[in-house]
Parts: C-alpha cells; structure tokens; sequence
C-alpha cells in the first residue's frame, strides 16, 4: 500500500514536471521565435563584414600595389596567424634585393617575436640559406648579434641560436637542397574566409611541419646521403668566407693592443702580407654588389684610422669579377716576381718586332675556365699551390705606347684640313679649370696615417695599384675597399643605414634633389663587422688640420673662384648634401657630430658617418649637444651668407625635404619599430623613442606651419652654443679640430 502511494506520487510528480519543462520550452521558443530575427541578423551582418574584410585584404595582397615594405608592416602588426602564414608565403614572390634589405627586421622578429611568426618566416630563410652562400652568412652573423640580447640561460636555447646552428651546419648544403619549399606564393582563399574565432593558421602551421619533416628525412644519413653525420658540421661551402672573414677580425683585435698608430700600421702591413700567401680564395668582400674573387691585398695600402681606443682598419683589395664566386673556378695564383719578368720579356718581343702571341679579351676571360676548380674550398682558401702559369703577351700598349699614340692621334688631326668646332661651354670649362688653383695636397702625419691615403683620388689609386699588381692585366680586375672595425655594435649603424636608403628613396620618388650617401654595413657579431668606405672623401677634422684654412677658402683651394663653373657645381652639391643631411640627424637625433664625423668628399659634398648615438641615446647619455642639427658659420659662408640665396635654397630643400618624409612616415617607423623589439641597444632606451620619432614628422602641422618649424631649426642650430661647446671638447681631449 505505502509502496503504490509513493509510486502515484512520484508519477504526478513527474508529469507536473513534464507539464512545466513543456511550459517553459514553449515560453522559451516564444522568446526565441521574437528574439532570433535581429540575432540572427546582427550574427549574419558580423560575418558579411568579417568576410568583406578578409576579401578586401586578399585584394589587396593580390594587387600591384604590394610590396615587401607592405608584407612586412602585416607580418610585424598582424595577431591573424592565417594572415601571418600567408605573408610568409608571399615573401617567395619577391625580388630577393627587396627582401634582403628587410633581412634584419625578417631576423629580429623571428628572434624576439612569437612562435606563430617564427613559423611564417622560416621556411623562407632555409629557401634562401639553401641557395646562397652570401644570405647564409649574414643570415648567421646577424642571428648571432641579435640573439646576444637575451640573457645566457636563455639564449644558448632559443629559436635564433638553433637556427643559426642549423644554418652553420651542413644539414642545409645537401641532398635537400633540391627540396621545394610547399609554401611558395601560393593564394589561397581559405586562409581569409574562415572564421576569424578559428585558428586558421593550423593548416599552413601543419604544412611547415610536415615540410620540416621531409627536410629532416631528406637529411638523415643513407647510403645515397653519406654526408651527413651529425648536425653541427660546418659545411665546406661556408668555411673558406668564414675563416678569411675571421683572419680580418683577428688583425683588428691584435691592433687594438698597441699603443702608438705607427707600431699598428707596421703590424697590420705585416700581418695582411702573411694573409695573401693564402690568396687567391674563394672568398669575397660582403661589401660589393658583383660577384667576385678575392686575389690580392695590397698590404702596404692598408692604414689604421682615427680611434682613441679601438683600432679601425682599411683595405685595399684587388677582386677578379666572375659570375658566381660559389662555382667560378678560383683564379690561379700568380707570382709577382714571374708576371715582372714575363712582361719584361714581352715589352722586349714587341719593341724587337717580334711576333709575340697576342690574346683577346675573350681569350683572356676565357682562360680562367681552363683552370682547375677546386673541389675543396678550404683548400681554395689556404692553398700555397701556384700551379702552372703561361703568361702570354697583351693586346694593351704601355703607357708609354698610349702617350705616343695620343701624339699620333693629335697630329693626325692637325693634318686633316676639316675646320675643328669646340663648343662655349668647353672654353668656359677649360678657362674655369686653368684659373682654378691647385688642390690642396695632405702631408703625412704619424698622427693620422690615413689622411692622405683617404685624400688620394680613387681613380690615381686605382691606376697605381693595377700598374704594380700581378693581376692588374686582366680585363676583369677590379679595386676594391673596406673598413674593419672589432670592439664597436654596428647594429645602430645598420638601423641608420636603412633608414637613410629609405628616406633616400622617398626623396627620389618624390623628386626632391636632397643628396645623401648611405654606405653598406655588415654585422658579423654584436661587437665586430665590416663598412664600406666613402671614396674620395676626408674628414672635416683632416681638412682644417691639413690646409690650416677655412672651409670657404679650403673650396676656393679646391674648387676654383666663386665664379667658376667648378666652384658653383660644389657649391650646390654642399647644399643639397646639407640639407638633406641636416634631416637626417633632426629625425634620428643624430648626436656626437664632431668634425672627424663629417666628411667632404671631392665634388663637395658633406657625409655624415658614425651613427652611434641616434634616437634616445648620447655620448656618455649627457645629452649635450641641444641642437637639432648641425650647422655652423663656416657652413654657411660657403653657402653664400644668411642674405645669398644658396642659403635661401638649403631651406627650401629641408621643406620640401621634410613634406616628403611625411608622406611615407610609416615605411621609415616601422623600419625603426621592429627592430625595437626585445633589444638592448642604447638607441631603444625609454618608452618614448617611436613617440618621439613620430612626433618629428609633424604630421599635424600645414605647409605653412612647417615652413615656420624649418625657420625655427636652422635658426636655432646656427646660434647653438652647445654646438662650439662640443667641438672645443671634442678639441681639448682627443686633438679633433
């Protein structure tokens, strides 16, 4: 009985229950029927809109108008990983110069940003560490330098030291070399049209796994692949580059142990004509665009510069161009004492008539392909080997063949009876060039040996030393030079060098005649690297210490009157280099801008060098020097006067300059922005430097009000007294005047 009880009771319990749940879902669905129109919309709208806009971003990564400066601007700020892989994909369809500028900033976010980024970019880095030498090596030194940053613990197991490992391994010069990377500049819809609450990247993330998958089997050692034993062998592609690159550096440390610049020239003489027993190599200077070969180095061209503690170095290095210095065949030594004689020899054939064998040019070139490649580069490297050489007469005169040919060309003329037409603005130039005065000539001083070596024209260089060079015959020899520096971070060097090819860039596509000269920088460690010279240029320091005159009449030494066409044309060159100069270190805050950091070159122009205090940093973090550039009474005299209207032009320059600069700001910041992240440079200190590097291109302002700024600068930077303070310091304590 009290069982059937309990039984009814619990069924109505449960049908009271039934009967409310059916209330309440009816309750419910009413809501529902009344609410889900504008959900349902409101939801449908949200992804039409998110739809929309991933189709206008497939656009516009499909159009004309996307560039690498564009991929990495959306591969630096986007938090989308499909877009993230999507860019990395893009990266394949560029030229490589256009990537290879961005190298640094490719390698910083790797380094320092998150994993999905690191995904994207990497297997466009291993694509081009596969195919190039040159990319594999500064791929490895920058790594290096930027990985320093982090603290010890970390970084001997992060994502760029593994990386620079793999690369510095022979894992990447193997069989897998034919490997095609599957995320080439493929488009792909899908990456754009999910979901943005998916994680689209998945696919392409999976993709990049299952390629370094088959790289790695492609790798594992086998019968086919017998190279491969571990990872970390150095491969012998990269070791000849490497251990020549290690010898410069070496010199430069050893150098920086001695007291006096006489004693570091004579050891660097010494020590550069051991290093040339190992030339010619297969290995090259970072610096150059073409391809080549290193030969010889002129050991006795090569001088110490200006440094109080370090000790900077230039060279003079004689290249035989090729068309790839990966597979040309390495050019077969050449002794001095043998080619002197057999052109001894050859001079005597000619001058007796007889009928020495003469080869072309073609012939010449062609000869190099007769010598034997080595299949060992280190080998190529370090060889002693001369090998057999037949040195066979030139199709060239002597110089004193060519001055008598000149006699013959000139009395040929004068026989001829035709009347001979010269121009008026040939006879102004002839009368301008007679009436200039000679130009100054530098005097050598143990002090600063490198002043008159920097002073020499390039071109009597060029013809001085290929006169006395075993190679200097051959029609593909080539001069070049480069500065070594140990002890000093050229990261900031190499931000500024972008920055300046940037602005340089701008000024260009918006035809503005501003004249600047980047020069190259290659980092190769956190405290070493390589610079490319500016040819035909001397410090403002070595000009006033050397003429003893002012910069207005060290021009009229040079130039010519103020008259002359000569003059003029330098004249106008100091300006617009000036200018464009006088921008360059009021955007950067260049500071540290003593006369040793300012050359003039030959035709006039100023070249600001030394980029190691920019943005938030300054010597000894004093900040000094107040001006926003500088600009001295002597610049000005030879500008004509505040009244001339050279001077009334360098203003104008600086806003035209500046209006152009404001246009493209964002390709300069973001340049500046990346390399931001995660680093210790003493540019980056303070959380306001890409604040302040905005602010100063006033983006607010009108034309007007920018004419009034560039009023405002020029004016203070002239009437600066930090500016004089600074250069008697620069005087009283390291000699510079």
């Amino acid at each position: 009985m009290l069982l059937l009880l309990w039984s009814s009771r619990l069924c109505s319990a449960q049908s009271r229950q039934t009967s409310e749940a059916k209330q309440g879902r009816a309750c419910l669905g009413e809501c529902r029927e009344s609410e889900t129109p504008w959900l349902i919309a409101e939801e449908e709208e949200e992804e039409h809109v998110s739809q929309s806009k991933q189709s206008w971003l497939l656009r516009l990564f499909e159009s004309k108008l996307f560039d690498v400066s564009m991929a990495i601007s959306y591969l630096y700020k986007s938090k989308e990983p499909g877009v993230q892989a999507y860019i990395g994909n893009r990266l394949f369809s560029f030229p490589d110069a256009d990537s290879d500028f961005y190298l640094p900033q490719l390698l910083s976010m790797y380094v320092h940003m998150d994993t999905e980024v690191g995904d994207a970019i990497r297997p466009y880095l291993l694509h081009r560490c596969r195919g190039s030498i040159t990319f594999s090596l500064l791929s490895a030194w920058l790594l290096g330098a930027y990985s320093s940053d982090m603290h010890i613990s970390t970084q001997r197991h992060s994502r760029g030291t593994k990386l620079r490992r793999l690369i510095l391994s022979d894992e990447l010069n193997s069989a897998a070399s034919n490997w095609v990377c599957i995320l080439g500049p493929v488009l792909r819809d899908d990456i754009f049209l999910a979901s943005p609450s998916r994680r689209t990247h998945q696919r392409s993330k999976s993709d990049a796994c299952t390629a370094t998958s088959v790289l790695g089997a492609a790798l594992r050692r086998t019968g086919s692949n017998p190279r491969v034993e571990h990872m970390h062998e150095e491969p012998e592609r990269l070791r000849p580059q490497r251990e020549f690159v290690k010898s410069l550096l070496c010199i430069g440390k050893r150098l920086a142990t001695l007291p006096t610049k006489e004693q570091k020239t004579q050891r660097l003489i010494s020590e550069l004509s051991l290093l040339n027993h190992k030339l010619p190599g297969r290995v090259w200077l970072p610096t150059a665009d073409h391809q080549h070969h290193v030969v010889r180095v002129p050991h006795s061209q090569a001088v110490v510069l200006n440094s109080k503690d370090k000790a900077p170095y230039i060279i003079y290095v004689e290249v035989l161009e090729c068309e790839s210095f990966e597979t040309s065949p390495v050019p077969v030594r050449i002794p001095e004492t043998r080619i002197r004689t057999a052109r001894s020899a050859e001079n005597l054939d000619s001058g007796s008539g007889g009928g020495a064998s003469v080869m072309t040019s073609e012939q010449r070139a062609g000869s190099f392909s007769t010598v034997p490649n080595y299949d060992n580069d280190d080998e190529a490297w370090a060889t002693d080997d001369i090998g057999q050489l037949q040195v066979e007469g030139e199709g060239q005169t002597s110089s004193s063949d060519n001055i008598s040919q000149f006699s013959v060309d000139s009395i040929t003329s004068l026989e001829s009876k035709e009347p001979v037409f010269i121009a008026a603005g040939d006879i102004r130039r002839r009368l301008s060039e007679n009436l200039a005065h000679t130009p100054t000539t530098f005097r050598r001083d143990p002090e600063d040996p490198s002043a008159v070596a920097l002073k020499e024209p390039w071109q009597e260089k060029v013809r001085r030393i290929r006169e006395g060079s075993p190679y200097g015959h051959l029609p593909n020899w080539r001069l070049l030079s480069v500065i070594v520096k140990c002890g000093d971070d050229l990261r900031q060097e190499l931000l500024a060098y972008q920055v300046l090819r940037q602005l340089q860039w701008i000024w260009q596509q918006e035809r503005v005649p501003l004249w600047i000269k980047p020069y190259k920088i290659v980092v190769m460690s956190s405290d070493s690297g390589m610079i490319e010279p500016v040819l035909n240029a001397v410090s403002l320091h070595q000009v006033r210490k050397q003429s003893q005159l002012s910069l207005l009449d060290y021009f009229l030494q040079e130039h010519g009157s103020f008259t002359t066409e000569e003059f003029l044309s330098a004249q106008r060159n100091f300006v617009q280099s000036c200018a464009g100069y006088s921008l360059i270190c009021y955007l950067l805050q260049v500071k540290d801008r003593h006369n040793g950091n300012i050359l003039l070159d030959s035709e006039g122009h100023i070249i600001h060098i030394d980029f190691g205090f920019i943005l938030s940093s300054s010597p000894r973090n004093l900040g000094f020097e107040t001006s926003a550039f500088k600009l001295t009474t002597e610049f000005v005299d030879v500008m004509g006067g505040l009244d001339g209207d050279m001077f009334l032009y360098y203003k104008m320059l600086m806003l035209q300059g500046l209006i152009a600069a404001r246009k493209h700001m964002e390709k300069v910041l973001q340049i500046v922005e990346i390399m931001q992240q995660g680093s210790h440079l003493p540019c980056f200190h303070g959380s306001s430097t890409i604040r302040g590097l905005k602010e100063r291109f006033h983006m607010s302002l009108t034309e007007e009000q920018l004419q009034g700024l560039v009023e405002q600068l020029v004016d203070g930077s002239m009437r600066s007294i930090t500016t004089k303070l600074y250069d008697s310091f620069q005087y009283v304590t390291n000699g510079i005047m």
